[in-house]
């Protein structure tokens, strides 16, 4: 697996398309609640943020502690979603397409992460 830019990278694209759901639907439920709405932004922004600023790293070691922190945002939007959901902001297909949506990142990162540390060794 060699990118020649982060843009390449599938779960960069992912995670942008990712934004762009949380982006709107934080509009559109979130009301007035601007502390949420803007926590749930950060950290999807901060998951293809940190894909990125990993990428221009020097090493596959550096890189994957970037990984690693995208990987704790998508947690982070995770726990927000559920939030959301107990508060009303979400249905429950809103909340499980996105739930479902950032599990996969989540699951693309870790592999990704293995893989970077794995050729690291090497």
């Amino acid at each position: 697996m060699k990118y020649s830019t982060f843009e390449d990278i599938p779960v960069w694209a992912d995670a942008r398309g990712f934004v762009g759901l949380v982006y709107k639907i934080s509009r559109d439920n979130f009301r007035n609640d601007f502390e949420l709405s803007n926590q749930f932004r950060s950290a999807a922004l901060s998951i293809v943020l940190n894909i990125s600023e990993g990428f221009e790293r020097k090493s596959n070691k550096d890189f994957a502690r970037f990984i690693n922190t995208s990987k704790a945002s998508a947690g982070e939007c995770r726990a927000i979603l559920y939030i959301a959901q107990d508060l009303g902001y979400l249905s429950l297909s809103e909340f499980n397409s996105l739930k479902e949506a950032v599990l996969d990142i989540s699951r693309q990162l870790s592999k990704f992460e293995s893989y970077l540390l794995d050729t690291h060794k090497q």
